[in-house]
């Protein structure tokens, strides 16, 4: 018995040996004397299995199941960054992977389909330190495309600006630009009336329902009445900390501006927000419908009428 428990001892005293032998070798430099930079990339929702294979495999660590060990045992799984990040074969695995939660070279920023130009200049203000007003001097409202980025952390207003452009060309297609035309749209019209979409209507099958009404009343040259623009107008509102007032009152939709569509006839003279792909489309694809009024419920749902009587109805029932 005792001969079994000294050969058992002796056991796990070897491997104990063994695998800090291990764990010493696999945490070390894969190279301390090469300095040289690499940039590897972390893709969004990347696991850290995949992210240890790829860093094996780039010379930038020595054992991936180490690395998987030690970001999972050593708390930093959930901290690991998507992005660029600047390595070298020269750290040792732990310096590798504290990098991972913080060296990114780039930031991602998400902007929101209707968001105006003042709410992106802010959400870069406080991710990458660019001032709001240098962006909204190169900012042009309703082209600057809701979506995900990758930006530098050096990146300039202009250079965010021109990442944003250059998406809604690539987006908004020729394709669809042509179906604007043969609505007799500019443009710049389909991104104005998509704007007050984007505004309008907060579900998706609901965005056709409202350009069909704004694209008849214009025909009709009818004023629009759209809150939206009056609420661009009226801007930031410090009570709410919004940028949209929510509750509008009789006073608010007389205001004086060239923007306000239930005082003026037309399309406001630019968009008021930076629209989606959704509800540009919505804009070609319109369905021919009689709608010339709709109202919004409680929980955002349209209701559209074709005479000011259904629409009367329609607002004491999902209204009043």
């Amino acid at each position: 018995m005792k001969k079994r428990f000294l050969f058992l001892l002796l056991i796990i005293i070897f491997l104990a040996i063994f695998s800090l032998a291990w764990w010493k070798q696999a945490i070390s430099p894969v190279n301390k004397k090469d300095n040289s930079s690499v940039i590897f990339v972390v893709q969004r929702g990347e696991d850290v299995r995949t992210i240890a294979k790829r860093l094996q495999n780039e010379g930038l660590i020595r054992d991936p199941i180490a690395f998987f060990l030690l970001v999972r045992f050593g708390g930093l799984g959930e901290n690991i960054q998507s992005g660029d990040f600047k390595l070298s074969p020269s750290m040792d695995m732990e310096t590798v992977a504290n990098n991972l939660t913080h060296g990114t070279l780039d930031v991602w920023i998400t902007t929101l389909e209707g968001w105006r130009n003042e709410e992106i200049a802010t959400t870069l203000s406080q991710a990458l330190g660019i001032p709001e007003v240098e962006f909204l001097k190169v900012a042009e409202i309703g082209y600057m495309f809701p979506d995900t980025y990758l930006l530098p952390k050096e990146a300039s207003a202009g250079a965010a600006a021109k990442l944003f452009r250059d998406n809604f060309q690539a987006k908004v297609t020729p394709a669809i630009l042509d179906k604007a035309k043969q609505h007799g749209l500019t443009t710049e019209e389909l991104i104005i009336i998509a704007s007050l979409v984007e505004r309008e209507a907060r579900h998706t099958d609901d965005r056709p329902i409202v350009a069909s009404v704004i694209l008849n009343r214009l025909e009709e040259k009818m004023k629009l009445d759209i809150d939206a623009t009056v609420q661009y107008v009226l801007g930031y509102q410090t009570s709410e900390k919004s940028w949209w007032k929510q509750n509008l009152t009789l006073e608010d939709l007389k205001i004086d501006s060239p923007y306000n569509t239930y005082t003026n006839s037309g399309l406001p003279p630019t968009p008021i927000a930076n629209p989606g792909l959704a509800s540009i489309v919505a804009v070609v694809d319109a369905p021919k419908t009689d709608y010339l009024y709709y109202v919004s419920d409680k929980v955002g749902r349209i209701h559209p009428a074709r005479t000011v009587e259904e629409h009367n109805r329609n607002v004491a029932k999902y209204i009043d």
